[in-house]
Formats: structure tokens, C-alpha cells, sequence
């Protein structure tokens, strides 16, 4: 007599993210500021510069979703990007602790303004940005593009505090070895990382070192800014990209968009301290 099997127990549903992307690495910054790559959706085509929803699920299961700048170029294999930590953010409160092998929610439907295509032909091409508004520019800096069409490129960024400029300053020194750009940002890449708070070999924010010309003379270019020679794009927080524009503007440039280039484009997506 053959004795009957007994049923399985039911296994619950395996829950997958959707949209899901697999964390390949991460790196912490500073307690504030932190790093993460992950997989690329095949289907994902982007422009340096633009930026994509991703998040995690909430405790009831729905997506928690932000906007974040890609830090990695169009033509990276891997999706990069930086972040603020901010302890009783919705979703960095949870996104500052995933490891590799996490996976993380990512909408490929990527948008944005800071693109080269929204900008009218130029010579110079400024960034402008405050802590992890830095991103777009890391894509941006990394992009062969950004040099064939510009013969200098001049990044501007301010932090508090010497540590929160890490990550672009490490990011700037290992350019000259880069294999794909490395020749085409020698003389054309200069860099202007500033602090507010402590001390460091230069120090104030971006708006007094534009508004007093200390950043022209610093660096040995010829200032202010004009509508037929230079181009900027703009990322911070609110108050930065309003006090910024209106310098430019005083200066007569006009700002772009993608169905009308002209000298400047603000990130209006900029992900700020509440999330």
C-alpha cells in the first residue's frame, strides 16, 4: 500500500521590485553623503546630464519615489549616483543603508534640462552647483561630447566642508587617466571646489565668487560672463538656483530649455535635504 505524500506547505510569493535594479557597489562619503552604482536597463537610453525616478518600496508595499540626477556618463555600462542622507527622509532613511546585491526600484523614462542640446553653441560652458547637485556634472564631465563642443569647461562647486568635496575632487583627478577623455580634458577642465564653512584653499559661495570676480581671477580667465561666449548650467538647492539666475541674467543671458536653447538651464528636479 502506497502511502500518500503529503501536500507541500504553500510558499509565500516571492516579492520582486518593480522596475528593479541590482546594486553593484556603494560608497560612503561622509556620514551625510554617499554613492551607489547599479545594473542599467538595457532598454534605458539617456543624455548626460538627465535624470531618472528611482527609489524604494514604503512599508506598505507602494513605491517611494525621487528624482535623481545620473552621475554616470551615457556610455557607462552601470547607472551611477550620489545622495544626501538625510535621517528622517522618507526614502533616504532607508536608501543610505542598501549593500550590493540590493535592488532598488528605477523608472527608465529619463528627462531633464542640464543637456548640452538645450544650450545654444558656445566657448565656455560653466556648472554650477552645490553639494550633491554635482551629479548631473559628474555625468556631464565624463562625456567626450561636452569637449568637442566647448573648448574650456569650467566646474564650480561649494560644500560646506572640505570632506563634502570628495567625491567631485576625486572624481576630477582621475580624469586625467581616463582611457576614453583623458587627452581631451587636459587644459579644458578646470575645476573650482569651494567651502562655506571651513576652512580650505578657497573658500565662499559660488554667487560672491562670481558676483566679486574672484573666481575669473583665481583661475586667470577673462570675466564676467557674456552671452557670446559663455554657457551655464545651474544645480542646487531652490534658493541657489534663484540667486544664480539672477546674476546671469544681469550679466544679459537668457535662460534655455529643450525646445529652446539659449545661454543658461536650471535643474528645476534638483533633489533636495527632505527626501
Amino acid at each position: 500500500m502506497t502511502q500518500a505524500k503529503t501536500p507541500a506547505a504553500p510558499q509565500p510569493p516571492i516579492r520582486t521590485l518593480p522596475d528593479a535594479q541590482t546594486v553593484t557597489s556603494v560608497r560612503h562619503w561622509t556620514d551625510t553623503l554617499f554613492s551607489f552604482r547599479c545594473t542599467r536597463p538595457r532598454s534605458l537610453r539617456f543624455r548626460s546630464g538627465e535624470f531618472v525616478m528611482l527609489g524604494l518600496l514604503d512599508d506598505a508595499g507602494k513605491p517611494l519615489l525621487r528624482a535623481y540626477s545620473i552621475a554616470s556618463p551615457s556610455w557607462d555600462d552601470e547607472l551611477e549616483f550620489y545622495s544626501i542622507k538625510v535621517p528622517d527622509g522618507p526614502l533616504t532613511s532607508r536608501l543610505q543603508h542598501i549593500s550590493e546585491g540590493d535592488q532598488i526600484i528605477l523608472r527608465p523614462k529619463p528627462v531633464g534640462t542640464l543637456v548640452i542640446d538645450a544650450l545654444l553653441p558656445g566657448k565656455r560652458l560653466w556648472m554650477l552647483a552645490t553639494g550633491t547637485g554635482i551629479a548631473p556634472f559628474a555625468s556631464l564631465i565624463r562625456d567626450p561630447e561636452t569637449y568637442e563642443k566647448f573648448d574650456s569647461v569650467i566646474l564650480m562647486h561649494t560644500c560646506r566642508q572640505v570632506a563634502e568635496l570628495a567625491y567631485g575632487r576625486e572624481l576630477v583627478e582621475s580624469l586625467k587617466d581616463d582611457p576614453l577623455i583623458g587627452e581631451m580634458v587636459e587644459g579644458k577642465l578646470l575645476y573650482y571646489p569651494t567651502t562655506t564653512r571651513e576652512d580650505s584653499p578657497n573658500m565662499g559661495r559660488v554667487t560672491d565668487n562670481l558676483s566679486s570676480g574672484k573666481v575669473f581671477a583665481d583661475l586667470g580667465i577673462d570675466g564676467p560672463l557674456t552671452p557670446e561666449r559663455d554657457r551655464a548650467m545651474i544645480c542646487g538647492s531652490l534658493a541657489f538656483n534663484i540667486d544664480v539666475k539672477a546674476i546671469l541674467e544681469g550679466w544679459g543671458l537668457r535662460e534655455g530649455a529643450n525646445s529652446e536653447p539659449l545661454e543658461f538651464v536650471v535643474e528645476k528636479a534638483f533633489v533636495g535635504e527632505g527626501i
